[in-house]
């Protein structure tokens, strides 16, 4: 390997290192100061609809709590497939065409009651919103999910775009092709781009 090839690649693992120990500490309060998502389902036959869900966020997922007399209850069981928007608030915004937002497709899981899992869902709800949870959590027409990220992407603003992996939203890409595109390539890749961005507005 040649001295400048060598010295690139080192380069490109520093910038790299800098882009998690930057970005990471910031999505992960953008998470924790959200208590709602934005939620869009499918039901069996493709109908989509969109709601919204309080959440609590755990190391293997974020758990919501939510009645199946509800549309999305009901979708929620007859498709696993979902995608989920974290979105500041517009009287927070520094512009409402580029609201702070993370958003990420899902695997959503219906957590059987009795079991561990179960329990260690609601402990999360109920450290967020009290006694609301516990009273909800024993109704049957209330059921417990897991949502397992794939992939996601964070947007700061304009030009500003990061595309996430892992289920913990963990792994960082700077994107180039704007605040849209496919899933990224690689679950392990984190790397970072400076080119200039002309990303499309929100």
């Amino acid at each position: 390997m040649s001295e400048s090839r060598a010295s690139a690649e080192k380069n490109s693992h520093v910038k790299e290192q800098r882009l998690r120990e930057k970005l990471l500490p910031e999505i992960e309060a953008f998470k924790a100061s959200r208590r709602s998502l934005q939620l869009a389902t499918k039901s069996a036959s493709g109908v989509p609809n969109a709601s919204y869900a309080p959440f609590a966020l755990a190391d293997d997922g974020f758990y919501i709590l939510v009645s199946e007399l509800a549309r999305h209850g009901t979708n929620l069981r007859e498709s696993s497939q979902v995608s989920v928007m974290l979105v500041e608030d517009e009287s927070q915004a520094k512009t409402i065409f580029a609201r702070k937002r993370l958003t990420f497709d899902a695997h959503a899981s219906l957590v059987a009651r009795e079991t561990e899992a179960f329990a260690k869902g609601v402990a999360a709800l109920s450290a967020r919103f009290g006694e609301m949870i516990e009273n909800l959590s024993v109704l049957k027409d209330f059921n417990l999910f897991k949502l397992t990220p794939h992939h996601g992407l964070y947007v700061k603003g304009f030009g500003q775009a990061f595309s996430l992996t892992g289920s913990e939203l963990l792994d960082v890409d700077w994107k180039r092709d704007g605040h849209h595109g496919g899933a990224p390539t690689s679950e392990a890749s984190v790397a970072t781009r400076v080119e200039t961005e002309n990303a499309e507005p929100a």
